[in-house]
């Protein structure tokens, strides 16, 4: 069976993400040669890295990509169902779209597909362009989690850079407490909670108060224990 019909479709110079000399990868996986090969020459003729794998277990042995990736696969494996691969990855690689695709549509399996973050689920055959307008979806998809978790990162990073004192005070200001409270509850003077404060602003390079508050809704520091263990600063 000719699984993708590759009609009208034309190769595409090498599509970088705007992110330097990165250029996307899907991966397929997939237990029929064909489809593998198939899918693979198209991938690469439109500019995108392609990697194609026979079992889940391959590919869950490869590194992760650094780059924006999505994944193409077959909803029956040999080794793992392609639910249960998705299930897998929604922990470890969740910044990778899923597109799956199967020979034969079953309309509970694509509910569950679907409601667990699948892009598409199409029925072999299908033509080339709708395969490519949901990889390029699920690439966009890819490029925005990714940017989302270089921005965390980056939070993390600065918020580790405060002292602990710095953390107990942005964690009581955040929750609206005024500084002469916070004096009050850590057992400080105001002009303290106010250098304190002054200098995790400074450090997590918020710009205003609210923006502060952005920050700590981001890093999920408003639910911690409002003392830590450790010296104080």
């Amino acid at each position: 069976m000719n699984t993708v019909s590759t009609t009208g479709v034309q190769s595409s110079p090498s599509r970088s993400t705007g992110q330097g000399s990165c250029v996307p990868v899907v991966f397929v996986v997939d237990d029929e040669l064909s489809v593998r090969e198939s899918l693979q020459g198209l991938f690469r003729a439109y500019g995108w890295q392609a990697h194609t794998f026979a079992t889940a277990g391959e590919f869950l042995s490869r590194p992760r990509a650094s780059c924006p990736s999505c994944l193409v696969l077959d909803i029956t494996l040999p080794d793992l169902t392609g639910l249960e691969l998705q299930r897998l990855l929604a922990a470890d690689r969740a910044d990778m779209p899923i597109i799956f695709i199967t020979g034969h549509r079953d309309v509970p399996m694509t509910v569950q597909a679907m409601k667990a973050g699948a892009v598409e689920f199409l029925t072999k055959p299908f033509s080339a362009e709708v395969l490519l307008s949901a990889v390029r979806s699920a690439i966009e998809q890819s490029c925005v989690k990714q940017g989302q978790e270089a921005h965390l990162t980056m939070l993390r990073r600065r918020y580790a850079s405060l002292s602990p004192r710095e953390r107990e005070v942005m964690r009581l200001v955040v929750r609206g407490r005024l500084n002469k409270l916070v004096a009050a509850e850590l057992g400080i003077s105001e002009i303290t909670v106010k250098s304190h404060r002054g200098g995790a602003m400074r450090k997590m390079q918020a710009r205003s108060f609210a923006e502060l508050v952005r920050i700590a809704d981001a890093l999920g520091i408003e639910c911690d224990s409002l003392h830590e263990a450790g010296g104080r600063a």
